[in-house]
This record gives C-alpha cells, structure tokens and sequence, in this order.
C-alpha cells in the first residue's frame, strides 16, 4: 500500500484477513478464547456469572452503602484491553477516564511479569532480593538530584501517610499546608488533608493543624487567565499562609501539593505556580512536597513528571495508581537528609510494600512507557484532544473553558460564560449518553461541571476522534 496506495488489487488477498481481524477487535476477548478452547476441546475455565440483578442485590447486602457506582445503569464489566472495557454482552466500552491502567487494561507485558515473578517468589522487605534494588534504583534514576533514595508501600494513600510522617520527622513540626480542592487519600489524616473531603458533603473541615491556601485555578480563582503575575500572585498566597502559621506558633512541617489538581476541577496552575510556591516553603522551612498519584508516570506528555513541566523541585514525592497498571502499590521518593531523619529507631516496615511480584510489575510498567513512547504518544493526542475541544467550543458555547496537559484535561462546563454558572446537571446528562453510545466519561470538579479526561496512555488518535465526535453529539443532543 505504501508503494503504490491507489492500486487496490495488488492487497486484495489480504481483503479477508483485514476482515476478520477488524471483526476479532470489535469482539470480547475473553469469549473468542472461551469459544476457541471450546473448539479445539480444553477446558474453559469458565465462572459461573450471577444475572445482574442478583450482582446488585449482593452488593447492597454485603458492600458498605458509602461505595458509589458509576452511571444511571452501573456496567458490568468483565474483561479490559488496552483502552478497552468490555460487559458481560461482549459489548466494547472506550475508557476515558482510568489512569489506573495507566499502560492499557491488561497488558500483555504486564500480566507476564506479574505471573513469572508470582510463580517464582513473593516475600517481604527483611529478605534480600535483587528485584527491590533493581526497581528502586531504575525508578530514583527517572528523578532530578537529590530525589534519590525510595519507600515502596501498597497506595497512594499510605504513600501520602508515609510522606506527612517524612516532613514531621524532617523539621520537627506538626501542622501542614494544603490547597483548596486538593484530594490527598481516604485514611483520617489524609481525609483531614483533604479539602476536596472535608469541606465536601458529610465533611467536618479542617482541624486546626491544616492550613489551607487558596485553589491556583485561572478560570474560576480570584486571579484569572488574563492576568499575566496569577502564578506569583497565587504563591505569594501560600508564602503569607506560611508566615502567618509562624506567627501563631504553628509553624508549617509541609506544603503538600498536587502540581496539577484532580478533584478540584482538572486544574493547570499559572506558569511559575509551583516553583515559587514550592521555594517560599523551603525558604521558611517547611518541605514541600509533590503529589503525583494521579498525573505521573509521563501523562503530562512533555516530562516524565507534572512537577518538572512546571519547572519545580519539592523534596518528597509521592507516587502511586499508574505505578503498578492497577496492581496495588506505590511509593515515596525523598531526599538522602529527609530519609536520615526517618530513621530514628523506630522501624519502617510494610507488609506487602516493595514484595518482588510488585517489583517485577514496577519494572514492567516502565518498560511500556519507554518502549511504546508513551509519553510522546500523551503529548501528541492530546494536542488532538486540546485542539478538537477548543474547536467544539466555538461552535458550543456551554463549553466555557478548555485546559489540560498531555492526557490529562477538563473542560469546564457553563450556562453562561460571562457569569461562568457551572453547568453540573447538563454535563452529568452529556455523559450518560456518550456511555449509550459506548465512550465511558467522567466529571469532576466542587460543582461536577468539569468533563475530566485521562484515559490509558494507550489512547490513540482514532480514539480521541472517536471521542471528540461522541461528546459533540451528546451535547447535541440535551
């Protein structure tokens, strides 16, 4: 075809293979191998499925009633591929929205390491083995000096725990600093931590050991896009929190940051954000420290880490969700001087945190991102997904505001974009329709009016069309 693409008779021969395999990709994998063992007369290995209503009624009876669903009619998924989920009717659903499975549901590599390494040896930290040295080294590799020295524990919510115990330890201090809108874990401290949960519905706020500064947000904070100083402005906020935590004789152990904030709207701070923010904590002498649970691992596109597009360096990151494509684990990566602290006598020790068959997923995960150029591949769909949005929303205008970087972007959804009402209701019905059609999205953001995209880094250009053009009709459409 490169050769000579207008003659169509030199392929015509590979007419039914092209065929049949579009007709395999549209199908549930998992029903194909089911039907070929079938076929050739193996066992199929197959569970016994529960009808859906029995699946709901279980889940009531058993699972906590704070577990939420998502959609109107909650899916039952089955089997995952690539970008892929597919339900019980061997029905394909376009993923969106999990920057779980950070390099695609179930990747090949991925599952192989897991299943080598589990069929070898899974133990604790107290045994030498080289799978621990071997990723902590490769992972520490991937920060800027002095970011060198590596806990492995199984969450980002244990990772955010061992991260406020590092500062605490580090500077002697108690109290933290944290943005509006930040989500940071569900255990008590972090929940405390959280304003994205304790400023939220069934929240108590925050105790008086968190201080809070202002959400960077440039569409909806008190200093806007226009505004050329809103990145310095926003951090002078937070040396003023600082001060004035001094001033009361609670003085700041951390400033605890998401470079690019989730919960609170899919928010991209102003330009200098963050390394000013970063260097009034470190002047007055509190740690300032990076979460990265939810963009790292390259889904900014341009750097391997949010906090380095934007020109920043804290002393504690915080690792976690992609780290493992949906295997349990995590990690925090410090400073030599901040681990020395840590170590006071009192043991660290996670049961299941740095195990070889985590280990082995760790360094697999890695593998992907670099031989499939997935940061590359981040960067240029989303450019697509930047560029299709901001061209739907002159046609739209209840789409009041495009951001995002690499495969990590809000749009932000308005009855009016002089007045910026959030348009919560009118986007919760967008995304159920675009879940009928197949596409499966999200909303985020205090008032649930901002459309979040962060899908597997997998995602495709077909797949950003297929999106841009499910979306569009579903706005069409209310």
């Amino acid at each position: 075809a490169r050769v000579d693409p207008e003659n169509e008779y030199i392929r015509i021969s590979a007419v039914p293979a092209w065929r049949a395999l579009d007709h395999l990709a549209s199908r549930n994998a998992s029903q194909l191998v089911t039907r070929l063992r079938r076929f050739l007369g193996l066992a199929t290995f197959e569970e016994k499925s529960l009808p859906r209503e029995t699946v709901l009624i279980l889940r009531q009876e058993h699972l906590g009633s704070a577990l939420s669903l998502s959609y109107d009619q909650p899916i039952e998924i089955v089997q995952g591929r690539g970008q892929y989920l597919f339900d019980k009717g061997g029905r394909a659903y376009l993923d969106c929205v999990n920057n779980v499975c950070h390099v695609g549901h179930c990747h090949p590599h991925v599952v192989a390491a897991a299943q080598a390494q589990i069929a070898k040896l899974n133990t604790n930290t107290r045994y030498l083995h080289d799978t621990i040295v071997r990723y902590a080294e490769r992972l520490t590799a991937l920060f800027p000096d002095p970011l060198s020295v590596c806990f492995l524990v199984n969450s980002g919510s244990e990772a955010n725990e061992l991260a406020l115990r590092l500062a605490r330890a580090a500077t002697g201090r108690h109290d933290m600093l944290v943005q509006e809108g930040g989500y940071h874990g569900h255990t008590s401290a972090l929940v405390d931590l959280s304003h994205y949960k304790h400023a939220g519905p069934g929240g108590r706020g925050a105790p008086d050991w968190v201080h809070l500064v202002p959400c960077p947000d440039p569409y909806r904070g008190p200093y806007r896009e226009q505004d050329p100083e809103a990145g310095e402005k926003y951090a002078s906020g937070v040396a003023h929190a600082l001060s004035r935590a001094q001033e009361r004789a609670r003085p700041i152990a951390g400033f605890l940051a998401e470079p690019l904030i989730g919960c609170g709207g899919q928010i991209v701070p102003p330009d200098g954000y963050l390394r000013w923010a970063f260097e009034h904590a470190r002047a007055q002498g509190a740690i300032p420290i990076a979460d990265e649970i939810q963009i790292g691992f390259g889904r900014v596109g341009t750097h391997m880490w949010a906090f380095e597009a934007q020109g920043a360096l804290p002393d504690i990151v915080t690792l976690g969700k992609p780290i493992g494509n949906g295997h349990p684990m995590a990690a925090v990566i410090t400073t030599p001087e901040i681990a020395a602290t840590f170590d006071n006598g009192m043991e660290f020790f996670s049961t299941f945190g740095g195990n070889p068959v985590s280990c082995a997923i760790g360094m697999a995960v890695l593998d992907v991102i670099e031989q499939e150029h997935l940061l590359e591949n981040a960067h240029e769909v989303g450019q697509r997904l930047m560029s299709g949005f901001q061209d739907m929303a002159e046609r739209h205008p209840i789409l009041g505001d495009v951001r995002g970087q690499g495969l990590y972007l809000g749009v932000d959804l308005v009855h009016d974009r002089e007045t910026r009402l959030p348009a919560g209701r009118l986007l919760a019905r967008a995304i159920e329709t675009a879940r009928e059609t197949g596409v499966l999205l999200s909303a985020d953001g205090p008032h649930a009016n901002v459309l979040k995209i962060k899908p597997p880094m997998t995602f495709g250009p077909k797949d950003a069309d297929l999106l841009l053009s499910v979306f569009e009709r579903a706005l069409e459409a209310l």
